[in-house]
Parts: C-alpha cells; sequence; structure tokens
C-alpha cells in the first residue's frame, strides 16, 4: 500500500482529553479504533456522545481529508463517509507541539464481509446497488474513492447502510491515486493505470463483490485478469454476473450507474427464474394430487363394489 509518510504515532490512551486550542471543544479518548496511512483514529466522547477522532502531525494528509469530507457533505443524495464535526488544533503536552485533528460521525455497525458471512451472498447486492449509488453522486462531484475495499467500509443498521469510515485514498478524478490496497487495484492486477477516474473505482467494486465470497482473497500467480476470470468461474453466485465483473475488471464502464442498473436487471432476471420455477413445482405437485385424488376414487369405488359383491353373495347363499 501505497502512502504518504506520518513522522510519528500520538499514542492517546484512554481517558486522555484532548481539548481544541481554537474551538475548545474537549473530547476524552476511549480506545483506538485504527491506524491509517494518515495519522490515528480513536473513538471518544463528547457532550453529544460517541465520535471518532482522527489525529496526525501530518498536517497535510488532515487538511487534504477534512477537504473530502466537505466535499462528500456537498454530494447531493450521498452519504458515504461520515460527516464531519469538528477540525482544531491539539497541544500535545509530552511532543511538545501542536497537532491537526479532526472529527467526524462515529459509525457503528459492522464490516462489511463480516455482515455478508452472516446473512448470505444475497445481501452482496444490495449493499453494492448502495455503494454504487453513492459512487456515482461522488464521481459527479470530481471525486475518486481511491482506497475503496471492505475494510474500510461499515454497515450500519437498522436499516442496512453501507458507509465508509476512510476517505483518505480519495483523490480528484486525472491525478494519480494517493493510497491503494493491493486486491483491489487494478494496476496490481495489470487491469489498467493507477489514474484517478470512475472506472478505477469500479474495478474495486468488482473486487470486493469476488471478496465477500473469498474472504481470504487469492495472490495473482503472475496471471492477472485471468486469475480474476478463472474465480469467477468457480463460485454460482459470482458466475451469474461474469458479464458485469468482466466489464468492471475491463474498465469497461463508463459510469457507477450504467453498472448499478445492470445488477439490477440480473437480480430481476434471477427473480424471474425462481418465479417460473415455483410454477413448475406447483404444477407438478398438482398433478400429483389430482392423480392421487384419482387413485383414491378409484380405489374407493374398488372397495364398495367389491363389499356390494360379498353382500350380494351373502345374501344369495343364504337364500338357498
Amino acid at each position: 500500500m501505497r502512502s504518504m509518510p506520518m513522522n510519528s504515532n500520538c499514542n492517546l490512551s484512554a481517558g486522555t482529553i484532548i481539548k481544541g486550542k481554537w474551538h475548545r471543544h474537549s473530547y476524552e479518548i476511549e480506545r483506538l479504533l485504527g491506524k491509517g496511512a494518515v495519522g490515528e483514529v480513536y473513538l471518544a466522547r463528547n457532550s453529544n456522545g460517541y465520535v471518532a477522532l482522527k489525529i496526525s502531525e501530518n498536517s497535510a494528509g488532515i487538511t487534504s481529508e477534512v477537504n473530502v469530507l466537505k466535499k462528500l457533505a456537498e454530494a447531493q443524495g450521498s452519504d458515504l463517509g461520515p460527516s464531519l464535526i469538528d477540525v482544531d488544533d491539539y497541544e500535545h503536552p509530552l511532543l511538545k507541539k501542536t497537532i491537526p485533528f479532526y472529527v467526524m460521525e462515529y459509525i457503528k455497525g459492522e464490516h462489511f464481509i463480516s455482515f455478508v458471512q452472516k446473512r448470505g451472498v444475497e445481501w452482496i447486492d444490495i449493499l453494492i446497488l448502495q455503494l454504487l449509488n453513492d459512487l456515482e453522486n461522488l464521481h459527479r462531484n470530481g471525486w475518486v474513492f481511491g482506497d475503496l475495499k471492505p475494510d474500510n467500509l461499515i454497515v450500519s443498521y437498522p436499516p442496512a447502510k453501507v458507509r465508509c469510515i476512510d476517505v483518505g485514498g480519495t483523490t480528484r478524478i486525472g491525478r494519480s491515486i494517493k493510497e491503494f490496497t493491493e486486491f483491489f487495484d487494478r494496476g496490481y492486477w495489470e487491469c489498467g493505470t493507477r489514474r484517478a477516474e470512475p472506472s478505477y473505482d469500479l474495478f474495486a467494486v468488482s473486487m470486493i463483490m469476488i471478496n465477500a465470497v473469498y474472504p481470504k482473497r487469492f495472490s495473482k500467480d503472475g496471471k492477472g485478469k485471468e486469475k480474476i476470470v478463472s474465480m469467477i468461474d468457480s463460485h454460482p453466485y459470482l458466475r451469474k454476473r461474469k458479464s458485469i465483473l468482466y466489464k468492471a475488471i475491463s474498465n469497461s464502464y463508463s459510469s457507477a450507474l450504467i453498472m448499478r442498473r445492470e445488477i439490477i436487471d440480473v437480480i430481476a432476471d434471477e427473480k424471474e427464474q425462481r418465479a417460473k420455477g415455483k410454477v413448475q413445482v406447483n404444477r407438478k405437485q398438482y398433478k400429483k394430487q389430482r392423480k392421487k385424488k384419482s387413485s383414491g376414487f378409484f380405489e374407493t369405488v374398488f372397495i364398495l363394489v367389491f363389499i356390494a359383491f360379498l353382500y350380494s353373495l351373502y345374501v344369495f347363499t343364504h337364500l338357498l
């Protein structure tokens, strides 16, 4: 993974109070949530509840991410990333320096892969459709998400909604991708460049779908696209979406909206096939029931005739 350098870790312990130098808002650190390419993210608490606080000596990286969160907020109809709450500086008593930080919405939920594993592959389509809708809005506003992967995706619920917890890789369209993770990077698979454009994100979306059914991931083994296609062919869920996935890894989609529509078409076709299957099953069951009723009717008639015969025989013998 390529990333911007970070000078040192802040290593904030639980109970540390972060007070903004300018806005004077206070946040109590609860625990470390994770370390990204630019700084550390902590679960913190203020007077309104839980928040996520990101802090780093990399002021340029912090400024870039803050600008991205602002742009995401401007993207009409999109709530892919967390909402921005506060931006300030912290005067670190041990490092003896002022360190920038920002505070954002704490998105509570379950990681993408874990959510799908517990509830079934049918949820992949539902979550991917949401993701593609948000990406379409992001792309229209001139940005590419960049480092798009399940690790950065949280499913909040109820109702289930896919959200992103790290916007550090978001890049202006036309520039070089700032951050990437190999498995979701088309450059690694030799399927394209690392130029920020919508098709870069859509390649990553296809790999997220693949990763959802192959949680352990796999290496390219020197085969690139050929390896991806072989893995698609090896799973029934992916095979049914092969044309879509192949277009995505071949950079054939010009927009997330087109990919989204084609997934909807596949889902509709599957529903129609299931409905036809149910009709055929119902017809077979109906025929069996009719056959069973017919055989039951004839059995009843036979029994009645046989009883009548026995009665007649009885009467005849006694009359003699």
